[in-house]
């Protein structure tokens, strides 16, 4: 047996492509709005800029941004293979731009009352990976 065999049959986890660009461009100090025009498909730069307009106040820009990125991030998972459900390890770092929009997304639907959305995201994130939910708060 295999020590990575699910053995709860569960859907295997998704790991998204790496795309190195946006992630050094960011780390390099180029502006999340600059990265988000170069790479509108990166998640990570949209839940940065979603981080930046939480940060100064502008929930509904927050709101926004994190929207746009999650429903990136929805879309490269569908590409790899994601039907829906399962893992999106954390560890994994190229998984780690959906993640953030993910729990920005909540965070911002918290923060305009949106109480639904925020459980739901709060949940999805939960459920896709422990660790992002405990990292990211």
């Amino acid at each position: 047996m295999a020590i990575h065999e699910n053995l709860l049959g569960g859907p295997p986890p998704t790991h998204l492509p790496d795309e190195p660009g946006p992630r050094e461009l960011l780390a390099g100090g180029t502006t999340p709005a600059d990265v988000a025009a170069k790479y509108p498909t990166s998640s990570l730069a949209w839940a940065r800029l979603a981080d930046e307009a939480f940060e100064r106040g502008s929930v509904v820009e927050s709101y926004a941004y994190a929207r746009t990125g999650y429903h990136r991030g929805l879309d490269s998972l569908r590409r790899s293979g994601w039907k829906g459900h399962g893992p999106v390890p954390w560890e994994h770092e190229p998984n780690r731009g959906f993640l953030r929009a993910l729990h920005a997304l909540a965070r911002a639907a918290q923060a305009i009352g949106e109480q639904g959305e925020y459980e739901r995201c709060s949940q999805f994130l939960r459920d896709s990976s422990p660790a992002a939910a405990e990292v990211l708060g």
